[in-house]
């Protein structure tokens, strides 16, 4: 059995959990002595030891730095309108999953919701930290808080999924760059939308010749760009 991981602020030669990590590890049956890997989001992992436990927190010792498992070569932003109930979480968990450094939300013109509340916020980013742990991977995504898409900003290259659209992602694909990819909502980003973006350099691309779901589109066209870049 794969040891448990667990994500920490920082690798240091003497690291304290606070009470939600140390009962959990109290679930688990782990005690003074075993083996545990650390990891700080930010792609560093290594070995730890669990030295003491109890109901407050948890104290580790490190050990041997580990190889964190690859990621793409270039950063890959997931930009996604905000979605009703708990779609967005299944999607922060899935981008995780596949490899999004970072996911923005955004306000767009048909949005579910105009705006999310700080505790859902952050129930995200929870969700993001527990998909890399579980995916065993050394890198947290940041989930950034929402921007109206006119305000919004992105560095390399966008593209767009947009249905009708004849370009394929594999024609404009370079990992020259950071890349970022958008999805818009349940009925779509509006033309104007599309055509403002594309104005700033976006390539808007299909996804196939089905019309996908507003929680599916974003991960599968986060999944065929990370498959070029494995």
């Amino acid at each position: 059995m794969a040891p448990h991981r667990v994500r920490v602020d920082a690798l240091a030669p003497e690291m304290t959990l606070g009470p939600r990590e140390a009962r959990h590890l109290h679930v688990l049956r782990l005690r003074a002595g075993d083996s545990l890997r650390v990891f700080d989001g930010q792609g560093a992992e290594a070995e730890a030891t669990l030295t003491a436990l109890d109901e407050a927190r948890a104290l580790l010792t490190l050990g041997e730095a580990l190889m964190g498992t690859a990621e793409t070569p270039q950063p890959v932003t997931l930009a996604v309108a905000l979605l009703k109930g708990d779609k967005l979480a299944d999607v922060v968990r899935a981008a995780t999953e596949l490899g999004a450094a970072r996911i923005q939300l955004l306000v767009t013109r048909h949005a579910d919701a105009r705006e999310i509340g700080e505790q859902k916020l952050s129930r995200l980013r929870r969700i993001a930290q527990e998909a890399s742990k579980q995916s065993r991977r050394a890198v947290t995504p940041e989930v950034l808080a929402p921007l109206p898409l006119a305000e919004w900003r992105w560095e390399g290259q966008l593209f767009v999924a947009q249905p009708g659209s004849r370009e394929r992602l594999t024609e404009h694909l370079s990992w020259q760059a950071p890349v970022t990819v958008l999805s818009g909502p349940e009925g779509g980003l509006s033309d104007p939308e599309v055509a403002a973006l594309t104005a700033r350099g976006a390539v808007a691309v299909t996804l196939g010749p089905r019309i996908l779901r507003a929680e599916t589109a974003p991960l599968a066209l986060l999944g065929a760009i990370v498959a070029t870049g494995v």
